[in-house]
């Protein structure tokens, strides 16, 4: 996630970072020049359409179909916001949840074997849930609850329910061996049961993407539209229809590329959410707490 300050202006107009819109729309926006050009010469130097009245009205249907268009972008922009939105307010309960836990833990513990291993495994947590929405392969390691020796997690199944597991096994074995009582079982009950909550949530904001239908019809809807453009607006701009269609299609595709791009939250692109910092924040507040 790219880190910014709001107020300046001028920066942001000048500067193209790697994520810009810009880029990866130039190869398009060049091909759609030369078409515009090409579209006007037909109609004004060619066919000369000037004075077909007809083609002049052209531009109407532009007119109505523009209302529909900001239409479909609106509500196609909130949803993909919301989803970001959502995936950062869920993060965020993980680091309150995380810390909850903890001060929890390291009021009631008292065994430095026991501190040492939810110092360790309550991050742990946060880091295989950020490898798992990322699909990439968790190498984390966890004390054997018999030995307190490290242990790998077995890759090939759900790391985060394991790590969870360890967590619920370790309490569960306190509980036993008289360590927590059972009140205190039960005031820690949320946060281990948050854990998964969350889990759950964000896989539902990653495995759910837009409905293919809506998607599809709405690059449909932006390429015809900017395919007709110069048919009609070439007679009331001239050659000026090349720069103006080549802008139009720059907006209406930026809008589109950006949600696509914040819709799914826990990637790698510039705007996606910072989950390693995240992990590194929890990870150091727990530590702290457990010191």
């Amino acid at each position: 996630m790219i880190a910014y300050n709001p107020k300046d202006w001028f920066t942001f107009i000048f500067r193209f970072p790697k994520a810009d819109t810009f880029r990866k729309l130039f190869p398009m926006l060049c091909a759609l020049a030369v078409y515009s050009a090409l579209v006007a010469y037909i109609e004004v130097e060619v066919l000369d359409l000037t004075k077909d009245s007809y083609a002049k009205n052209i531009t109407l249907v532009h007119s109505l179909l523009s209302i529909v268009l900001s239409m479909l972008l609106v509500f196609r922009t909130n949803t993909a916001y919301d989803r970001w939105w959502e995936g950062r307010k869920l993060w965020g309960a993980l680091v309150n949840n995380s810390r909850n836990l903890a001060l929890k833990l390291s009021a009631i513990l008292t065994d430095s074997a026991d501190r040492q291993f939810f110092k360790t495994t309550i991050p742990a947590y946060s880091i295989a849930l950020k490898d798992h929405l990322r699909s990439e392969e968790t190498r984390l390691e966890l004390f054997d609850l018999d030995e307190n020796r490290p242990i790998l997690l077995d890759n090939t199944k759900h790391v985060p329910n394991q790590v969870a597991e360890a967590m619920y096994l370790k309490i569960n074995e306190l509980y036993k061996e008289n360590g927590i009582s059972g009140e205190q079982l039960l005031f820690l009950n949320p946060e281990l049961t948050a854990f998964t909550d969350i889990c759950g949530a964000c896989e539902r904001i990653r495995n759910t993407p837009i409905p293919y239908a809506y998607s599809l019809f709405l690059k449909k809807f932006i390429f015809f539209y900017i395919m007709t453009l110069p048919i009609g607006y070439v007679f009331s701009l001239g050659y000026y229809v090349v720069p103006i269609v080549a802008f139009i299609f720059y907006v209406l595709a930026s809008m589109e590329l950006i949600a696509e791009e914040i819709e799914e939250p826990f990637g790698h692109d510039s705007n996606d959410l910072p989950l390693s910092r995240l992990c590194e924040k929890i990870e150091k507040h727990v530590g702290e707490i457990f010191e």
